[in-house]
């Protein structure tokens, strides 16, 4: 697993890990994202059971555990929330915030480990880390899940996007950085439009973050936009149709089947 230093202005800092070499094939790759401030460290979406072991290796070159006080899971995914009864066995009274409607889906990730969950209301909230320091969860509702969340940094200026502007990579040994956005379109599209229901609701969040106005946009998984790949790709979400599946001729026509059959009854 690599590692990368976002920002670092010696008392605040951001990591990213991801492009797991070790992982199996079948489970998706991830970013995991880790925020020291003033040595209080935040972690964001912590990842899959699979991966724990090796993200806990790399976060250990950069705080100890006992320095983790709160988690951030932007919505309910295995890939993000299945391993924080092992985070909150290693890392004990931190608490970990979600959406209020997946506190009761989150809580069967438990394994026997009582799961400190901070409900996140709809209109979010912020959340003090490193004694003065603020982070903002933004709503990102409809935007891949019907409760989800964005984290936003005044400090270092980066929004951490959960999996909007999340990519499928073809390999694990590509940059964390989106370098040409037109050639990493292929990338996100098709995952968008089958994991993003809403026009409307992904046009809100634009208007979010256009009002934010962050220097990075960093995704769940893929690489993360920077500089003027921002707005690119804020111009490309906004205008992308999503919603709508297109289930071809053949399965048409045997859901029409399937319908007059049960109409004629």
């Amino acid at each position: 697993m690599k590692n990368e230093i976002l920002f670092d202005n010696g008392n605040h800092k951001w990591i990213v890990f991801g492009r797991d070499n070790e992982k199996k094939d079948v489970v998706i790759d991830t970013n995991e994202y880790l925020i020291v401030s003033n040595e209080e460290a935040v972690l964001l979406d912590p990842g899959g059971i699979e991966i724990f072991p090796q993200v806990l290796t790399e976060i250990t070159q950069y705080v100890n555990t006992n320095n983790i006080k709160k988690i951030i899971s932007s919505h309910q995914d295995p890939d993000i929330s299945s391993s924080l009864a092992m985070w909150m066995d290693l890392c004990k009274d931190v608490e970990v915030f979600c959406s209020w409607i997946w506190t009761g889906f989150i809580a069967h990730f438990s394994m026997g480990t009582n799961l400190n969950l901070k409900p996140i209301p709809d209109e979010g909230m912020e959340i003090v880390i490193g004694k003065t320091n603020k982070l903002y969860l933004v709503p990102a509702h409809y935007c891949h899940s019907s409760g989800n969340f964005s984290t936003y940094d005044p400090i270092a200026n980066i929004l951490f996007s959960g999996d909007i502007g999340a990519a499928l990579l073809p390999s694990n040994d590509s940059d964390f950085f989106v370098n040409d956005f037109e050639q990493h379109i292929k990338y996100m599209e098709l995952f968008h439009k089958r994991w993003m229901p809403s026009n409307s609701a992904l046009k809100q969040w634009v208007n979010y973050v256009r009002a934010i106005n962050p220097g990075m946009i960093a995704p769940q998984h893929g690489t993360i936009f920077k500089g003027e790949n921002v707005n690119k790709f804020l111009n490309w979400l906004e205008n992308l149709d999503v919603g709508k599946w297109n289930m071809g001729d053949a399965a048409n026509d045997i859901n029409k089947a399937v319908w007059m059959k049960w109409k004629a009854k």
